[in-house]
């Protein structure tokens, strides 16, 4: 699959941009922000998703890893395609996404296009335990750079990848970040793990 593109914008329009890559122009979908950043004749570099379908192949584009990760999770929701996926992220942030879900802020969720109470009570639902933790919620999405250091949000992502939840995962990094301040992201790991382990 094609996680990133390269090159110069050929063409920008309100929600795709046509990115030429060596000769080849690849057509690009964007959220209208992504698109507004870029620029014809500039360089563009975009973490991208690509859906392939019976009948189609389509590339989607985002500023960063971390808008991409949480375009690809919305779309594990029952119901949720790339179509309403993007317009989740035309709407809210990865980290306001984050908060709605945690705090089954429904009024916010419903202010996406195409989605109804519904949909929005069954996004809060099947996104709680997936979504990396976030100051002030239950979660955020992973590789998102929430407003916390580095080392934190690796160790964080590591004991998620590791099998435990966003809160556990949580729970333990705040448990041993005092004592990890330096940052070195294997004895934090080590620690944190000692702390699950209890």
């Amino acid at each position: 699959m094609i996680a990133s593109v390269t090159g110069t914008a050929q063409h920008v329009g309100l929600d795709r941009v046509v990115v030429d890559v060596h000769g080849v122009g690849l057509l690009v979908h964007t959220p209208p922000a992504v698109a507004a950043g870029c620029r014809t004749g500039a360089a563009v570099e975009l973490a991208t998703s690509m859906v392939v379908r019976e009948d189609s192949m389509t590339l989607y584009g985002f500023a960063t890893p971390g808008e991409r990760d949480t375009f690809e999770l919305a779309q594990t929701v029952t119901g949720v395609g790339p179509r309403v996926a993007m317009a989740i992220l035309s709407v809210l942030s990865p980290e306001q996404l984050a908060a709605a879900v945690a705090g089954d802020d429904i009024a916010t969720l419903t202010k996406v296009p195409g989605i109804g109470k519904k949909g929005a009570e069954r996004i809060a639902l099947e996104l709680r335990d997936k979504l990396p933790h976030v100051p002030g919620g239950e979660g955020a999405p992973s590789g998102v750079s929430a407003p916390t250091t580095g080392w934190q949000d690796q160790v964080t992502e590591a004991l998620v990848g590791l099998g435990y939840s966003a809160k556990q995962s949580a729970d333990a990094v705040a448990a041993v970040a005092d004592e990890h301040e330096g940052g070195d992201v294997s004895r934090a790991l080590r620690a944190a793990l000692q702390v699950l382990a209890r």
